[in-house]
């Protein structure tokens, strides 16, 4: 049996494992939105199940990584934008969210786009190390931009061009 995760989009079927998955992962290291309540939906009107991959290992989901438009606007639609990324603890430090992050980008360049952006707090070291590994850079930094449990953090803009 491989060790590679199975990349799928997601589906309505996902909606609990992937609730779960959010709880249990939710972290101020990277979290700008409160807790999720026990019993949120995890798919609604602004994140369907078609904006997101999920990893699965041993028949479970292991994580999972959402990709949009980052505006409705004509001008945004060569540019795909990751608005979360999630691995379950059990699943950590088995190259997981690489192949999330990797698997985005070759969606984002099926669906045609030409950049792939993100958001990242300045604090999330893990995180802005494994994007950084993977080709994207720092293009902005907005300074204190959220106030999370009385500290300011740092909103870290980062992209990569998605052609060789």
């Amino acid at each position: 049996m491989s060790n590679r995760p199975l990349i799928r989009h997601a589906v309505p079927a996902d909606e609990a494992e992937l609730a779960r998955l959010d709880r249990e992962t939710w972290s101020r290291l990277h979290a700008v939105l409160p807790r999720p309540a026990p019993n949120a939906p995890f798919f609604d009107e602004r994140h369907a199940p078609g904006d997101y991959l999920v990893a699965e290992t041993e028949g479970r989901i292991a994580g999972y990584i959402r990709l949009v438009a980052p505006t409705p606007l004509a001008a945004t639609a060569h540019v795909r934008q990751i608005q979360g990324l999630a691995v379950a603890d059990r699943a950590r430090g088995r190259g997981i969210g690489r192949a999330l992050v990797r698997a985005a980008g070759a969606e984002a360049r099926r669906q045609g786009a030409e950049r792939l952006t993100l958001r990242v707090l300045g604090h999330n070291t893990p995180a802005r190390k494994l994007y950084e590994a993977e080709g994207f850079v720092v293009e902005g930094v907005l300074p204190g931009e959220f106030l999370l449990d009385g500290v300011y953090a740092d909103d870290v803009l980062m992209g990569r061009a998605l052609h060789d």
